[in-house]
């Protein structure tokens, strides 16, 4: 059985000033590297994560995996790279530099390390245009952010873009980015803690309460990072007003329940009573190993949680730890 960790991040060792590059505010991610292995992720003049070498070096990253018995990770950029708050031709050469600068890494071992591309999402254009530039060049998928400014993944655009992966049998990431009220949250992390599930809970329901999978094909391979986030919690709530409020099921034809079966989610929960409820709701066919690694709010030895599981079968694990994620990114 192979075990293939299906979210985990990377973040180039070094990029181009964007800054000089675009001639703009210097208010670009930036790396500030301290010695050992250590840096900064910086926006501008503001600290924005701690990082170590495991986001960019090869070989520490299969270091590990090796420790925790990972046959293949597939890495995405960490979303502050996404540049969709900026013109689309920045944000275009954004995504070529930091799709390359995955390549490179994945070049350790292209047996076991994959990677997702990222989109300039904020042009549609562009964004299928690249997305075929980089499956071509050896991407098995694409990460795009759970919205773009004030536009939810039903906007025609974007649905036009998943239509367009469906087609060229690009599977998606969907992870959430840029969190809601953060002017309410301004400490303890609650931006990643209340904010981010809601984002996600957010970007599910945009596409099945707006009648969008309806016109997206079946052949859309489509995950939602974070075990959807707050979804599995607070779906019986969305079926219970879907059936007794029809302003809620107005563009919606179905059940919301019924749409568990049109995409995927990871198994970053974090914990076995909540990792169960996903599970039931979702379908051991619908949920693959995702660790967030290699961030402090990723599971620190992978898999720990589905393999340490005292209620899944033995076929389950092996589903979830390997089996759906070869099939969903055809491996």
């Amino acid at each position: 059985m192979k075990i293939i960790d299906m979210h985990s991040h990377f973040v180039p060792e070094n990029w181009p000033d964007l800054a000089d590059r675009f001639g703009t505010p210097r208010n670009w991610p930036w790396m500030r590297h301290e010695g050992g292995g250590k840096a900064m992720i910086m926006v501008g003049e503001e600290e924005f994560r701690p990082i170590d070498e495991r986001c960019w070096s090869g070989p520490a990253k299969l270091e590990d995996m090796d420790r925790d018995g990972v046959d293949i990770q597939i890495m995405s950029a960490t979303p502050v790279l996404f540049g969709y708050t900026r013109p689309a031709e920045q944000a275009l050469d954004c995504a070529k530099l930091f799709n390359d600068a995955a390549r490179d890494i994945c070049a350790a071992d292209p047996a076991r390390l994959k990677s997702l591309c990222q989109v300039p999402l904020q042009d549609i254009d562009k964004s299928c245009a690249e997305v075929s530039r980089a499956m071509k060049d050896g991407h098995v998928g694409v990460q795009i952010g759970n919205h773009v400014g004030e536009k939810n993944l039903d906007d025609a655009g974007i649905v036009t873009f998943l239509h367009h992966c469906a087609d060229i049998g690009a599977p998606v990431l969907v992870h959430p980015w840029d969190m809601m009220a953060r002017e309410r949250m301004p400490k303890y992390m609650l931006a990643w803690l209340v904010g981010m599930p809601a984002e996600t809970q957010l970007s599910i329901l945009s596409l099945i309460m707006s009648g969008a999978f309806e016109r997206l094909p079946k052949s859309l391979t489509l995950c939602f990072a974070h075990g959807g986030g707050s979804f599995p919690y607070l779906l019986g709530r969305v079926d219970n007003a879907w059936t007794h409020r029809d302003i809620v099921r107005k563009d919606c034809p179905n059940l919301p329940s019924s749409y568990v079966d049109r995409f995927f989610v990871d198994s970053a929960v974090f914990n076995q009573a909540a990792l169960s409820l996903l599970v039931a709701t979702m379908g051991e066919d619908r949920v693959m190993l995702g660790s967030d690694y290699p961030f402090p709010l990723g599971e620190q030895r992978v898999g720990a949680l589905v393999r340490g599981h005292d209620g899944l079968s033995a076929p389950a694990k092996a589903k979830i730890m390997g089996g759906n994620a070869a099939r969903f990114f055809g491996l």
